[in-house]
């Protein structure tokens, strides 16, 4: 009889990370070739779901290389070298490749993306203790209807996701509205995160600034 190969194999996720990143299946949706973003390894605890890369990532192939990812590291209190270290940390975004904009907005992840490759890269990385959802669509791709009315109820709400999910906004400059009318995010939401992160990740990968910009 064959035996079963294993998925969880430093091979087998090497050839997984190698598919994702060729993938072309929403090339015909896509105004640029298309460029997978992803970063992740079989060791990973921390896992990161944002929305798709932007312009600046696509042309770059780094996840969060944007002034999006500054913030989101000084929240994270991480220095670029710890958030890049993908035996900790995995950046698996909705969609992972760059979908465009319109009126000078992002265009919505393509809607192929997730159910394709977010369930293989979770079977996969069997160490992941907290997924950390970035916006409002990797809430409604992993919560579903357990999100709130909005995503400042979902957000406020973190608590109740237990200790697997921890959604959050995203930290885009252009969201600097947003952060002055919930003060309680700064208040109560990032040094929760900062405790919940530290815990998850060695102590010597989570000892950058305590900043608490937002």
């Amino acid at each position: 009889m064959k035996k079963p190969r294993n998925i969880r194999s430093p091979r087998a996720f090497t050839e997984l990370l190698a598919r994702a990143q060729a993938c072309t299946v929403c090339a015909a949706n896509l105004p640029h070739p298309p460029r997978p973003v992803i970063l992740a390894s079989p060791t990973s605890r921390l896992l990161i779901v944002g929305q798709a890369p932007g312009r600046r990532v696509h042309e770059t192939g780094i996840p969060w290389n944007d002034p999006s990812g500054d913030l989101l590291r000084q929240w994270l209190g991480m220095t670029r070298e710890q958030f890049y270290d993908a035996s900790h940390i995995a950046i698996v975004p909705t969609g992972l490749c760059y979908p465009g904009t319109v009126k000078g907005s992002d265009l919505p992840p393509r809607p192929e993306c997730a159910p394709l490759w977010h369930p293989q890269f979770l079977q996969a990385m069997p160490q992941i203790g907290l997924t950390l959802l970035i916006g409002a669509y990797a809430q409604a791709y992993y919560l579903g209807k357990r999100r709130g009315r909005t995503l400042a109820d979902t957000v406020q709400a973190w608590r109740d996701f237990g200790p697997d999910y921890f959604p959050l906004p995203h930290p885009s400059p252009r969201n600097r509205l947003w952060f002055t009318r919930h003060p309680w995010f700064g208040q109560e939401v990032l040094p929760a995160l900062r405790e919940r992160v530290g815990a998850l990740l060695p102590a010597d990968d989570n000892s950058g600034t305590n900043s608490q910009a937002y």
